[in-house]
């Protein structure tokens, strides 16, 4: 009978099919936790996070549905203390999932934790500094918000190589060109969508599967580095 490590050793080309022998490759390793971030003006209910969310769940994957308070309102501080609660410190382990304005404030929360690793990052519609001709959203004061970043993209790229960034051709909120520069800072993998908008379920997304291809490269880089061991 084939022992388990070389079943699990085997399994690399079936991950696109189904994750879950990954999840249960690592039983004598702490288990993977994904992390789904939205951003302004949505909740966990919102476009396509409960998809990922059961997605996650279905492969055996521990997925959290970060809550961030008052989002048609976002306090900095407030929102930071939320991500704190809900992450604490991640580790190589700790998968990450974030839209929008929840691009900007992971990206600060990680460059203040410093983490040795984590296992990736996934950014939709995301940006590092001040969206030009944004600077307010219904009466909040985006570029104020903005102003309390402090993202340390060397410290960031050092934590891991799985990071990504989907990026919409015609995203009308966050200018294709501000994801690409993220992009480019962080020397992130890149899936470009057309006419996607920004990737809310008023653009047509309660599903999102580019992400779901981008966990898949997260959980294919962790399972060969534990086969190198």
């Amino acid at each position: 009978m084939m022992n388990r490590r070389r079943f699990c050793l085997g399994l690399t080309g079936l991950l696109s099919a189904t994750v879950m022998p990954f999840a249960a490759c690592a039983a004598d390793k702490q288990p993977i936790k994904a992390y789904i971030i939205h951003g302004y003006g949505a909740t966990v209910h919102d476009h396509w996070f409960p998809w990922l969310h059961h997605k996650l769940e279905s492969a055996g994957i521990k997925s959290v549905l970060a809550d961030l308070p008052d989002s048609l309102h976002p306090d900095f501080e407030n929102w930071q203390s939320a991500l704190a609660k809900q992450i604490g410190m991640p580790d190589e382990n700790s998968v990450f999932i974030a839209h929008s304005l929840g691009t900007i404030s992971l990206l600060h929360y990680l460059s203040r934790l410093r983490p040795q690793k984590v296992g990736g990052i996934i950014l939709a519609a995301g940006f590092g500094q001040r969206i030009p001709g944004l600077s307010e959203i219904n009466g909040f004061n985006l570029d104020a918000y903005i102003d309390h970043i402090k993202i340390d993209f060397a410290a960031v790229r050092a934590t891991t190589r799985q990071i990504y960034c989907i990026i919409s051709d015609n995203d009308p909120i966050v200018p294709p060109k501000s994801s690409e520069r993220l992009a480019h800072q962080l020397h992130a993998h890149v899936y470009r969508v057309a006419n996607a908008g920004h990737f809310l379920a008023s653009d047509g997304f309660t599903e999102l599967p580019v992400v779901w291809q981008a966990v898949e490269k997260c959980l294919i880089e962790r399972h060969n580095g534990e086969k190198n061991v």
